[in-house]
């Protein structure tokens, strides 16, 4: 089985623990032995879901029970339960982006082989992040699931199923890279709350979420040039098409520019088109 098909298997998963440990397990084995990444032949293969893996797409626990995104209550982070509150929401998106590492690895037939090993560190950097979250809420007394969560990730992945410079665009370098403009401020929150221990997992998190937008960011104008479309203009169209959100400020220019962020995307971000 090569990883195209085993990155398969792992979004099926449902256990949110294991599929964890079998994203690290899957990176892990890549970076011992590089030949374990598609061949020319794997690469070009088109993988096809059975019924049943269509019912079953994503892999994911029965909880946390999923409303829509205005439904999950805000809390005060400055109470032990909002805190957790918080945390599970940051536990939950990183659970998702999982899935959507794997998502791209086996669906997106006919790529460089660096694509799929960067997307494969992707899932294994991310399920190392839900797995750290997962921890401290644990010894906080709470568990994944305990409080509702949005599917707005996954709903994204879905709709650019079949469109592949659009989940490039849409997904790690619109949703995701959110996290890298709300990473800082979600950090002061909790430094004045006191939980030191939650603001240093999101230390590690913001570090390796720079690298997770540059590779979105990477393959995105890689797509763009080998078709011959222009990047700039093409991502409003694409935002305007699958109906992704407009990004408000405040923005975290340093890091998105560490994450390869154009001086015109940033422009277009700040409304200066």
């Amino acid at each position: 089985m090569n990883c195209r098909h085993q990155a398969l298997v792992v979004l099926l998963e449902a256990d949110p623990v294991v599929k964890a440990s079998q994203a690290a397990a899957l990176w892990e084995a890549i970076q011992s032995d590089p030949t374990l990444l598609p061949d020319a032949a794997q690469r070009a293969e088109v993988l096809q879901l059975t019924a049943a893996q269509e019912a079953a797409m994503p892999g994911r626990p029965e909880r946390p029970h999923l409303v829509p995104a205005k439904q999950v209550p805000s809390r005060s982070p400055f109470t032990l339960e909002g805190r957790a509150a918080l945390l599970h929401a940051i536990c939950h998106i990183e659970f998702n982006a999982i899935n959507l590492a794997l998502d791209a690895v086996w669906r997106f037939d006919g790529m460089p082989a660096d694509f799929y090993r960067d997307w494969l560190q992707v899932a294994g950097e991310e399920a190392y992040h839900f797995t750290l979250l997962r921890t401290h809420l644990e010894e906080m007394g709470w568990h994944y699931g305990d409080f509702d969560a949005h599917d707005g990730l996954w709903t994204m992945c879905h709709k650019t199923r079949e469109d592949i410079p659009a989940r490039m665009a849409l997904v790690p370098r619109t949703l995701e890279a959110r996290g890298l403009d709300a990473t800082p401020l979600i950090q002061d929150k909790l430094t004045r709350a006191g939980d030191l221990r939650a603001v240093e997992i999101l230390d590690i998190i913001l570090r390796d979420e720079v690298g997770h937008v540059r590779i979105g960011n990477h393959w995105f104008h890689h797509l763009c040039q080998a078709r011959q479309l222009d990047a700039t203009t093409l991502y409003p169209e694409l935002v305007k098409r699958y109906e992704a959100p407009r990004l408000r400020p405040p923005f975290n220019e340093a890091a998105r520019k560490a994450a390869g962020f154009t001086d015109a995307e940033i422009a277009f971000l700040l409304g200066e088109d």
